[in-house]
């Protein structure tokens, strides 16, 4: 089985570690560990090895599901992982919109065939037509984004109904990653809330800035959930007990922490929208924390621009070009304040200085 290179994480990977503001972040700024008691105790596997059943039933209601309808995973990644090697076969077919990150379309071209649905900007609208036209026979499953990275369209609840419709007329299942959701002022309902086809996979990484825990869960039918936890054996086995022990304590203050990190969100937003506004950008006003606007005159593509930035003032950008859009780069501006700034303030001095807009 082959599959390609992660270009994003190979992106950071050259640069990440070694520059003075991580500018491309997607999450939001990260809590510290002393808002929190870590000690969870005797460092064992967490038991059952799909997570503490109590805690999963709590987590299965936000979705009208069952605790055996959630399973706990190392991150939104493993979620999607398992998701899609419990669902696809070499013989069937998915349909993912794009642009997107890109594990949520190179992973089911690993495990099956392929069909992309392109948002195009300047909206990046979802167009449930579009779906319906890329669906097959064969299709077992349709993946979104939502909110959509790198874009940070927040597609609305009719589009997204509208989708989980087609996906279920076809005997599909609709996989959302929805690690941005809650981000949003008043969040759309979760997928997999929506009836047997959905299935939703999340973190505490991005909206709740808690990168380190690695802890998230997939939630859906049983029998996609029942497949998954068998591929989890072979994977992760049981979620951190740490993560876990954490994680119980950040769902149980999630009002306070949404509503903090989403005022820093949005005032670092309208700071982003100032930017682009001086320099001639175009983008579309985000949900979540990522922003992908087009790239300045004065540079060839989007590696040029992201390049001469992270080289001359050590602040790292995604280049679109690992979206598939040459003409933008993705920020994040999910940062602490003084870091977000200090980042701001040196890309506008590469802009100035190669004669952008």
């Amino acid at each position: 089985m082959d599959i390609e290179p992660f270009a994003l994480e190979r992106w950071f990977d050259e640069y990440e570690h070694d520059a003075d503001v991580m500018l491309a972040e997607s999450g939001i700024r990260s809590l510290d560990a002393s808002r929190f008691d870590t000690d969870p105790g005797k460092l064992g596997y967490v038991i059952p090895t799909d997570g503490d059943p109590e805690f999963r039933e709590w987590v299965a209601g936000r979705y009208g599901r069952a605790a055996d309808e959630v399973v706990f995973t190392c991150g939104t990644q493993e979620a999607n992982f398992l998701t899609m090697r419990a669902v696809l076969d070499p013989d069937d077919h998915a349909v993912v919109v794009t642009p997107t990150y890109q594990s949520l379309r190179t992973l089911p071209e690993t495990f099956a065939e392929v069909t992309t649905v392109e948002l195009i900007p300047p909206d990046w609208r979802l167009d449930p037509d579009a779906v319906a036209d890329a669906i097959r026979p064969e299709t077992e499953l349709v993946v979104l984004n939502n909110p959509n990275n790198p874009t940070g369209r927040y597609h609305p609840q009719e589009r997204v109904e509208a989708v989980y419709d087609l996906a279920a007329d076809n005997d599909a299942y609709l996989l959302c990653d929805e690690v941005y959701r809650l981000l949003a002022d008043d969040p759309i309902p979760p997928v997999a809330s929506l009836g047997p086809h959905g299935i939703s996979t999340t973190s505490l990484t991005k909206a709740h800035g808690l990168a380190g825990l690695r802890f998230g869960w997939l939630a859906g039918p049983p029998e996609v959930v029942d497949a998954a936890r068998n591929w989890k054996d072979y994977t992760t086995i049981s979620p951190s007990v740490f993560g876990q022990h954490v994680a119980r304590q950040a769902l149980a203050d999630e009002e306070a922490i949404l509503d903090e990190n989403r005022a820093l969100a949005r005032d670092h937003r309208e700071r982003v929208a100032e930017f682009v506004a001086d320099h001639g950008l175009d983008w579309l006003e985000p949900v979540g924390v990522n922003a992908f606007p087009t790239i300045p005159d004065g540079f060839a593509d989007s590696e040029a621009f992201c390049r001469t930035v992270v080289e001359e003032e050590s602040v790292v950008l995604a280049p679109g070009s690992v979206f598939g859009h040459d003409d933008r780069f993705r920020i994040g501006f999910g940062l602490s304040t003084p870091a977000f700034e200090t980042g701001l303030e040196r890309v506008e001095r590469v802009i100035e200085t190669h004669g952008g807009a």
